[in-house]
């Protein structure tokens, strides 16, 4: 389970947190974290809270990864 952070101060989000452990993830292409929440998502192995902890659907969850880097 991920969840989206706030906007803080009105400066773009660019982490999710992994909710398991806390960790926050840069959406940095990189990053094994990262391609691991983005394949997670788009192959329903994971669901996505918005960053008021509301549970995303499956089809919200993926259309919001498209648009990541």
């Amino acid at each position: 389970m991920y969840q989206l952070e706030p906007d803080h101060m009105n400066r773009p989000v660019n982490v999710v947190r992994r909710l398991e452990d806390g960790a926050c993830i840069p959406y940095a292409p990189a990053n094994t974290d990262y391609q691991a929440f983005k394949y997670q998502i788009n192959h329903d192995e994971a669901q996505l809270e918005d960053a008021d902890g509301n549970l995303m659907s499956p089809e919200a969850a993926k259309a919001y990864v498209a648009t990541l880097p």
